[in-house]
């Protein structure tokens, strides 16, 4: 560490070669100025470490110069010791106002001015090495943070990757299974999107929203292991018939259950439950009222009004005031009143997306994607 610089101010030149004379003895670099403005020049100049000044000066008193230093960024550190008067009490609380750090009284005493000086350089010393620690550690928590934001990124971009690969594998099994029939496929694009308004008129989150969409398409998978025969007859199923086409559930839950996947492992929960009845009659476990999950519910309502409305080998479509009055009469019994009340408060959504989702299985499916790679 190099001599230490100090600027002594006075506009009496004897007082400054009296203080430069105590003062480089002991080691330090010593400058002049005889006022407030040659000292803010020295001061650009030079940058010394400490600065002592008297207080009655021409055009910048050392009031004011200490007021300058003290509001400047570059100055605001350096320890700036006052000379005054004896007993000269109102001086000194005016400097301390203004930012002075000590004061020496006239007449000057050698050992006391060295000791000042000596205790407030180093006092600067330690402020000047937390200031350097406090930009080390700005820096380090910059560095740290960009990294952080660096991996954060890179997590989204991964979650985003397995994310989009969770529902390309719910789309495929849903084709798979819907290969077999036309009309089922077609049911699926708006059965799920009447999901997400029922969903909505439940004040469901946005996350949930979102899981319903994506793993309601999996209701009817377990139909993959139900014989062509079945699913394509024309006429009412028999008995024997019937019980093999209920199977599906439990086959839709078997293929999706032990996923981590919450997409799948909703497409499992909807797959075992849209089948069940709010008054505990339908199958396969003859669940009741809110014993049945509540996307089970949800889907159930969206899959028999899709059903009711479109054409199926076995019947032809009902109309909309027709599927509209059986639901209102199946409320409390098939339905869920709630999930009722949400159907027939997005009743206006719900019949645009009939009209609007009334299109082919590849446009659907091709539709699907894009919302996923979006």
């Amino acid at each position: 560490m190099g001599k230490q610089t100090i600027l002594v101010v006075d506009d009496e030149d004897y007082i400054c070669a009296l203080m430069e004379s105590l003062l480089l003895p002991v080691g330090y670099n010593v400058i002049k100025a005889l006022n407030g403005r040659e000292a803010l020049d020295k001061i650009v100049e030079f940058q010394p470490d400490l600065v002592i000044t008297d207080i009655m000066m021409p055009e910048i008193d050392g009031y004011g110069l200490a007021t300058q230093l003290k509001n400047k960024p570059n100055t605001e550190f350096t320890p700036i010791i006052m000379v005054t008067g004896l007993g000269d009490r109102d001086s000194k609380i005016k400097g301390l106002e203004v930012g002075v750090d000590d004061f020496l009284t006239k007449p000057v005493d050698r050992v006391e001015l060295i000791m000042r000086v000596r205790n407030l350089l180093k006092v600067k010393e330690y402020q000047n090495q937390l200031r350097q620690y406090s930009t080390i550690l700005e820096r380090r928590v910059e560095e740290r943070t960009a990294q952080l934001k660096d991996a954060f990124e890179k997590l989204k971009r991964a979650n985003a990757q397995v994310k989009d690969a969770h529902l390309q594998t719910i789309i495929r099994l849903a084709m798979a299974a819907e290969y077999k029939d036309k009309d089922t496929a077609n049911h699926i694009q708006r059965m799920s999107h009447y999901t997400v308004s029922i969903a909505k008129g439940l004040g469901l989150p946005e996350k949930e929203i979102e899981i319903i969409l994506y793993a309601s398409p999996m209701h009817d998978i377990g139909k993959i292991g139900v014989p062509e025969y079945i699913l394509l007859k024309p006429g009412k199923l028999t008995q024997e018939e019937y019980e093999i086409m209920k199977q599906h559930t439990i086959i839709g839950a078997k293929i999706l259950e032990g996923s981590k996947s919450e997409f799948l492992e909703a497409g499992r929960v909807i797959a075992i439950s849209h089948h069940e009845k709010y008054d505990g009659t339908g199958y396969p476990y003859g669940a009741k009222e809110e014993n049945i999950p509540l996307y089970g519910r949800i889907v159930a309502l969206a899959d028999v009004f899709d059903a009711l409305t479109s054409r199926r080998p076995y019947k032809p479509a009902f109309s909309n005031d027709q599927a509209l009055q059986i639901i209102k009469e199946s409320s409390g019994s098939h339905f869920d009143p709630m999930i009722v009340e949400a159907f027939f408060d997005k009743l206006k959504d719900i019949l645009e997306i009939q009209k609007e989702y009334n299109q082919n299985q590849k446009e659907y499916y091709n539709g699907l994607l894009q919302q996923v790679i979006r």
